[in-house]
């Protein structure tokens, strides 16, 4: 390699940066503080009509949360549960769900809006930088703190434009009474509606799979039939909240085979007729054995023995079947005697 080949070291930059020989300079110090940009005002700054603009817009969203709320407590009451609508692009859906969900959605959307834009356009948005300090604060930091608090209130002109205060506070005040209205239910609204099924004296046991009153010579021992009130129609409105109470389970077994004297006495000549809905979680039972008279839900394995009073023999469920007393009529009909004596299916907080 010639000498030609090797560059002068003149020409290259020095180590310390020589700006007069054309060299890169470092800084002394790589994070200095930047500061902070300089403050460009904004439209409402400086145009209060432009501020005006602002203040109606921010009251405008506040006042369409307050009247999202009040469509979502009207709906809550006007709307029936088993209402369903065609919805594009959605589908069928609840009504009531639909009208509950985008009016509150509504509501939350529109005071959040209105607090962006009333923060975005309205506020002060000078940057004050601040050295940060130890958590326990002195008392005098506190003092400072309240103050610049009150001037935070200040600047945000919260006292000067009574009509965002007036309606951001009926929106929030508003807001709340959703949730009111949404746990209504969970107050003494059921009533004893738990504790009753449409099971009543005089009503005749109808076989789910043919549709026709049961008569007892329609029963035999080792078999498994279930049963539905008379009048209950599976187009009623109400249907599926009924049959889940009613649905029976009847039953034929020998009466010198029967160990609860209870469940003899409620009997008719051997039939025996229990509620079908666990006392687990209320899954439909649905398995028998004829040979030791258990039935089992499929849900848990939780085992009856359906010869002594239905007590539980096996599995999470916490107490018997309820037992529905019945008799035959004029007419040979397997009827009910009256409601269960007891709840039907799972426990819950309140039963006694």
């Amino acid at each position: 390699m010639s000498s030609q080949d090797i560059p002068e070291e003149k020409h290259l930059p020095s180590e310390q940066g020589d700006a007069h020989h054309g060299g890169v300079a470092v800084a002394d110090d790589p994070f200095a503080d930047p500061g902070l940009p300089v403050h460009r005002p904004r439209i409402q700054d400086i145009d209060e009509r432009a501020a005006k603009r602002s203040e109606r817009t921010v009251a405008m969203l506040f006042t369409l949360s307050m009247l999202a709320t009040i469509g979502f407590i009207t709906s809550f009451v006007a709307l029936p549960v088993d209402k369903i609508v065609y919805i594009f692009p959605i589908g069928k859906v609840s009504a009531l769900n639909f009208a509950l969900g985008m009016t509150l959605g509504a509501a939350l959307f529109c005071i959040g809006a209105g607090a962006v834009h009333w923060a975005r356009t309205l506020m002060s948005d000078v940057e004050v930088a601040a050295e940060r300090h130890e958590i326990a604060a002195p008392a005098e930091v506190k003092a400072q703190v309240m103050s610049d608090f009150a001037d935070g209130a200040r600047e945000s002109a919260i006292g000067r434009r009574p009509l965002i205060r007036n309606t951001m506070f009926g929106a929030l005040a508003l807001l709340p009474l959703s949730a009111v209205v949404i746990l209504r239910d969970l107050g003494p609204l059921p009533e004893d509606k738990l504790r009753k099924t449409v099971w009543a004296k005089g009503k005749l046991l109808i076989n789910t799979n043919t549709n026709e009153p049961l008569r007892p010579e329609d029963v035999v021992v080792g078999s498994l039939t279930f049963a539905s009130p008379e009048g209950l129609e599976e187009d009623a409105h109400d249907f599926q909240t009924q049959i889940a109470k009613a649905a029976l389970m009847i039953v034929r077994i020998k009466p010198e085979d029967i160990k609860d004297k209870r469940e003899l006495e409620w009997s008719h000549e051997g039939i025996v007729a229990y509620s079908k809905i666990c006392t687990h979680v209320g899954c439909p039972i649905s398995l028998y054995e004829q040979q030791s008279h258990h039935v089992l839900c499929p849900c848990h394995q939780s085992t009856f023995d359906l010869s002594d009073g239905a007590r539980v023999i096996f599995g999470p469920a916490g107490h018997a079947l309820p037992q529905l007393r019945i008799g035959v009529n004029d007419e040979g009909f397997l009827e009910a005697l009256g409601d269960f004596e007891e709840p039907v299916g799972p426990a819950f907080w309140e039963r006694g």
